[in-house]
């Protein structure tokens, strides 16, 4: 099982990411990236069933990324987008954590940032996925985040830049899809840092997903 997030989804998010390139930050605007872009976490990465998530003692700012999450069914590989949408049967939400400040560095530095993004327990997966049946069109959905109560993120994927069957689609031109990998699609705007004592709330069309704290 792995775990694929795909990162700049959303226009807004991608705007308020800082501009890094070859370690020196860009005052003009971030272009918006015309393929989807992933990443792969390992399955330690994995935090299951709503439970606490503890901050790393490596990271001095772990930040949330709230993201629909799609469990792929059967094997795909090389699949054409229109016939996507036969991979999977269930979605939910995930957090993705990220160590800012590592990725920071990594970035700064020219370096691979997966120790930003691949450490253990950095994506939060909700314990119930929500059968396609029970909900609206894939790309007219609604989710969001709160934390502590206050709510700081909110999702609608018809806002994605690339959607849900290309995204499948086009990873699987490189990486082949198993039963059971997770596709973590991106998080809208709104990011930012966890600290010791919040709790994180996440709600999928009125359906509360996730709710765990961070410790």
């Amino acid at each position: 099982m792995k775990i694929i997030c795909i990162g700049m989804n959303y226009a807004e998010h991608v705007r308020e990411l800082p501009g890094v390139w070859g370690g020196a930050v860009q005052q003009r605007e971030r272009p918006m990236p015309q393929e989807p872009v992933f990443f792969i976490k390992p399955d330690t990465a994995l935090l299951r069933n709503n439970e606490p998530f503890y901050i790393p003692d490596f990271s001095e700012d772990v930040q949330y990324e709230c993201e629909l999450v799609v469990r792929i069914d059967r094997l795909c590989k090389g699949i054409e987008e229109r016939f996507a949408h036969r991979c999977y049967a269930e979605v939910g939400l995930g957090i993705d954590f990220t160590a800012r400040d590592l990725q920071r560095r990594c970035k700064a530095e020219g370096l691979p940032w997966e120790i930003a993004k691949g450490f253990d327990h950095s994506a939060a997966v909700a314990p119930v996925f929500v059968p396609k049946a029970e909900l609206p069109d894939m790309q007219q959905l609604h989710f969001s985040m709160k934390l502590n109560g206050e709510q700081r993120q909110t999702g609608f994927t018809g806002d994605m830049i690339f959607s849900v069957d290309r995204i499948i689609a086009y990873v699987s031109q490189f990486v082949t899809l198993r039963i059971g990998d997770l596709i973590f699609t991106g998080t809208p705007a709104g990011v930012g840092q966890v600290h010791i004592g919040d709790r994180i709330t996440a709600e999928l069309e009125g359906r509360i997903l996730l709710d765990f704290q961070v410790k």
